[in-house]
């Protein structure tokens, strides 16, 4: 009897790692796979196997590639609960890898259509599920997509639908499989992957969790709340017009937001400026005139701030409120709400040359980085105030100044970073620079502005998160974190806010109308 010659009926399937060569098939599985999708480029595959190339495999049968998935290493405590799928992998370039991470974090399953019920998707997540194992991680964690959901959108929520899949009542092929597979749901994430028309943008965070994980370092993560702050070092100099001024004042809020900041602060009445063009010598009626320009002031920032995503603290304006002039400083949500500051304690200055009356509150704002305080120049200089401001749960001091001599900026800044030491909390200065040769009584600046922290060990070594140099345009950008904050009042090396004497002193605040 003859033998079967057996290798004619062989097929040959092969997992293993991607190689440079297997780029421009799996871009163009990609394109079958999700038609109506951005494809992987080749720079962001090249990316893939430069940084993490253990970890991206692709599946070959009788030497075609008919399956490919894509991950890289990640700590997840540091990223944001509702992630994208743009920020969590740097928009494909997974540049943010981190080799001593302690999570795999998928970001792309692909199958071909002619062979999808051949368990290739199962066999990518095995190799994941070993990749996880031989390299001793936590979790396996992945932004699903959710198909499906598009049929189901009109009777049902993102989370409803998720329940009935979970529940076998609905059948999704990302989200099926992916519990058929082993992970847990952990949350659903809105806008998770803007090409994602099917899912309409939303995803399931899945969690696989690796059992035989085994700790090696007593290293531990610690939660974070960062607040990233841009100071304007604002130039005075002459302009020709309101428009000239908001153009310069929405570079500046560019400018912030590219950096990602949450909040952009501008100096103390640097609309001043707009009296450069305005032909009033006397300074008291040049600054009612000035006054005029109160609502396009508002329109403008208030439109920046929401244009531009970012919360802006519009230096300070001159206000006319019932036939007297303040000093108001106003803070421009990202979410289009407004709330102001009035300067409380006015200079000898502005009382002689414009006038100006006095605030009679100190404010504490809810935003959504924390709670903030806003004290325009004079004001940092009243202790009092920083401690009433930290006593109603302010984490953060802004001062918008305006100083014509290093002896005035001096006093603003010691006595901001004497704030930030005696209350434990985070200060800021930013001032004008240049000159506005034709404005009665603002003639010369001078300003360094800076981010200060107070003084322990988990802060910068002087206590200066970022300054800039003196007496010129630009900018300063600097990370606060208000978790490490909320730690240090309660552990640190001293604890200032802690153990204030209430048995010998307090302060408090008392309203103008308030009866006592």
């Amino acid at each position: 009897m003859s033998t079967l010659d057996m290798s004619k009926f062989e097929k040959k399937i092969i997992i293993r790692t991607i190689r440079y060569e297997d780029i421009d098939e799996i871009v163009e599985l990609g394109k079958l796979c999700f038609p109506n999708m951005d494809p992987w480029k080749r720079q962001q595959l090249i990316s893939h196997l430069e940084i993490f190339p253990e970890g991206q495999f692709c599946v070959e049968l009788d030497g075609e590639i008919i399956g490919s998935c894509s991950s890289l290493i990640i700590n997840f405590d540091e990223y944001d609960d509702q992630h994208t799928w743009d920020e969590i992998t740097d928009e494909g370039y997974i540049t943010n890898h981190d080799s001593e991470g302690y999570n795999l974090y998928g970001i792309e399953v692909a199958v071909h259509p002619d062979y999808r019920r051949m368990k290739i998707g199962r066999r990518l997540y095995e190799a994941r599920k070993e990749l996880a194992r031989e390299m001793n991680l936590k979790s396996i964690i992945i932004g699903g997509r959710i198909p499906n959901y598009r049929r189901y959108s009109e009777e049902m929520s993102p989370r409803q639908y998720v329940e009935e899949v979970m529940n076998h009542n609905v059948f999704d092929p990302v989200l099926t499989f992916q519990v058929m597979n082993g992970f847990t749901l952990k949350r659903v994430n809105r806008n998770y992957l803007e090409d994602d028309a099917a899912s309409m943008k939303y995803a399931t965070l899945m969690e696989w969790n690796n059992v035989d994980y085994r700790p090696t370092t007593k290293r531990h993560f610690k939660t974070a709340f960062p607040v990233r702050i841009c100071a304007i070092q604002y130039m005075m100099k002459k302009i020709d017009s309101f428009d000239e001024f908001a153009q310069q004042c929405e570079y500046y809020a560019d400018v912030g937001a590219s950096y990602q900041s949450d909040f952009v602060v501008f100096p103390e009445i640097f609309t001043t400026q707009l009296l450069s063009f305005i032909e009033e010598k006397s300074p008291s009626r040049a600054i009612r005139r000035l006054t005029d320009f109160t609502e396009d002031y508002i329109n403008l920032f208030t439109d920046l701030a929401i244009k531009y995503n970012v919360n802006i603290i519009g230096g300070s304006h001159f206000v006319e409120e019932e036939g007297g002039i303040y000093n108001i400083a106003y803070l421009f949500r990202r979410d289009g709400t407004i709330e102001k500051q009035y300067k409380i304690h006015i200079t000898p200055n502005e009382r002689r040359f414009w006038g100006i009356q006095g605030g009679d509150s100190v404010e504490v704002f809810d935003t959504d980085c924390g709670k903030i305080a806003i004290q325009i120049c004079y004001d940092i200089e009243f202790p009092e105030l920083g401690r009433i401001a930290t006593e109603k749960g302010a984490n953060i001091i802004f001062t918008p100044f305006c100083t014509d001599d290093r002896q005035g900026y001096l006093r603003v800044r010691y006595c901001s970073q004497a704030r930030a030491v005696e209350n434990q909390v985070y200060t800021m200065i930013t001032g004008t620079v240049g000159n506005l040769t034709h404005v009665e009584n603002m003639d010369i600046q001078y300003a360094q502005s800076g981010i200060f922290t107070p003084s322990d060990f988990a802060f910068p070594r002087d206590g200066i998160v970022g300054e800039c140099h003196p007496n010129i345009e630009t900018v300063v950008v600097g990370d606060v974190d208000l978790e490490l904050l909320r730690r240090s009042r309660k552990s640190g090396n001293v604890t200032q806010w802690k153990d204030r004497r209430h048995d010998l002193y307090r302060v408090e605040q008392h309203l103008k109308n308030e009866t006592t």
